[in-house]
């Protein structure tokens, strides 16, 4: 929040689940209030205790501290890969598989969120995500050989997919009315997730003494103590169903999915605001993954330092910490999103520009541009919680768009580097960059039209 007093209003935002009747309306956009009056009547609930303050505070804590643990196993390894390499006599065909493994695991596992939130809950999945993470980051550099390397890394990878695609759904769970501020948040402690392992594991294993084993396995820390805000939520909350109050038909009988205080299924695949917002997903998804694996050799060729390449990629990873929080907050004040997805994808083609042309020159202004173009990501999951009306409406569109948004961004890395590779250079490279911009500009501006997949998915 901006300051002291909107932090202190968010924390006394949940005193209960069981009773959120607050009207907000007036300060929500139509998605707003749409979404938040189904979440106060169909959503499952934490059971009302002596104290609620404590809840909120930990729930706050759990999604601060979770949002951090969802980088530092990708980004602490390309740090490393080099030593890790050496290490386990990585071939550089498998050390190219291993880094399309984040993605790869993201779309296989990410689409079993919603069903295990069924199931366990939210909270109770995300918990358990974090301790994969802990378990896989602890083990990998001890596995022994590749294969258990892989196994490991695969498992902490898992606990990352399911807690990207339930993340939006706690914040709709439990902040409805704050939707922008809680992913701002959470957006920006990503970003600073993702941009601290690159730039201190190198520092931390030369501390350690230079080995690349413990300098690996140290991130496994952060994600222990992710654990542990969830476990008291998960012992004292007792999550509990509260079925939705439905009229009955004219005819007296309800259908057996209402008298079992049941939504029906949402045929998600049938909505074009989700296949919008998935193409649009990994589309910026493609990106990021680009721009944090080539920028900076596409620097080191046009006469940068190795050290100053190494900056300017820092650079370009810090300005998702304040506009990740930024954006969010904005963008649920409008009632259409898709003047930030131009305004973002603008920035991009400028930053492609100046790369093809003076990369050197304006390098400092390049990295600011793609950095802002990155952004895209906060917007996607910001837009991922106003699409959906509901907390299960919600966990199917975040499955469903991350993981085929993840898996549309597979290639495009290994497409850039075939390209530099038989091309000797840089122009065709970036100009795919530049060109995939179009695209994703065209469908981020669809699925930020204000509607829901509920709504399209029924009339369809």
């Amino acid at each position: 929040m901006d300051n002291q007093s909107s932090y202190d209003s968010m924390m006394g935002l949940m005193a209960s689940e069981e009773s959120r009747t607050v009207d907000t309306r007036t300060a929500m956009s139509p998605t707003e209030r749409d979404t938040s009056a189904a979440v106060g009547a169909t959503e499952t609930t934490l059971e009302k205790g002596p104290t609620h303050t404590w809840a909120t505070r930990l729930v706050v804590a759990g999604i601060v501290l979770s949002a951090v643990n969802l980088r530092p196993a990708i980004t602490s390894l390309g740090a490393l890969l080099e030593e890790v390499r050496d290490g386990l006599g990585m071939s550089g065909s498998v050390a190219g598989l291993l880094t399309s493994v984040p993605p790869l695991c993201f779309a296989v596992f990410g689409v079993t969120a919603p069903r295990l939130a069924r199931r366990f809950g939210p909270a109770a999945v995300v918990c358990a995500g974090m301790a994969a993470i802990f378990t896989g980051l602890l083990i990998r550099p001890y596995a022994g050989g590749t294969a258990g390397f892989l196994a490991a890394s695969a498992l902490a990878l898992m606990g990352i997919a399911v807690s990207n695609v339930l993340m939006p759904v706690i914040v709709k769970r439990w902040f409805p009315d704050r939707v922008g501020s809680m992913t701002g948040l959470y957006s920006m402690v990503l970003a600073l997730g993702t941009s601290l392992p690159a730039a201190v594991t190198v520092p931390l294993t030369h501390a350690m003494g230079g080995n690349w084993k413990p300098g690996l396995a140290v991130w496994a820390a952060l994600a222990a103590v992710a654990v542990l805000p969830w476990v008291p939520l998960l012992r004292a909350g007792r999550e509990r169903s509260v079925p939705a109050a439905r009229p009955a038909p004219a005819s007296g009988h309800a259908p057996a999915s209402a008298r079992a205080g049941e939504q029906p299924p949402l045929r998600i695949t049938r909505s074009r605001t989700a296949w919008a917002l998935a193409v649009f997903f990994g589309l910026q998804a493609t990106a990021a993954y680009i721009t944090m694996g080539w920028m900076p050799q596409i620097f080191r060729d046009a006469g940068v330092s190795a050290g100053t390449a190494g900056l300017l990629l820092a650079v370009t990873m810090v300005m998702g910490v304040p506009l990740a929080f930024v954006i969010p907050r904005i963008a649920t004040r409008l009632p259409h999103q898709g003047p930030i997805v131009l305004v973002l994808g603008v920035c991009g083609l400028a930053g492609y520009s100046g790369l093809y042309l003076a990369p050197a020159d304006g390098a400092w202004a390049w990295a600011l541009l793609l950095g802002i173009a990155n952004c895209a990501f906060p917007l996607a999951l910001t837009m991922v919680g106003m699409r959906a009306r509901s907390g299960p409406g919600v966990a199917q569109l975040s499955a469903f768009a991350q993981s085929t948004g993840y898996l549309i961004s597979i290639p495009g890395p290994l497409l850039v580097g075939v390209l530099y590779q038989h091309s000797g250079g840089w122009g065709l490279p970036i100009a795919l960059m530049a060109g995939l911009l179009v695209p994703q500009m065209a469908v981020g501006f669809l699925a930020g039209r204000d509607r829901t997949v509920e709504e399209e998915a029924a009339t369809r």
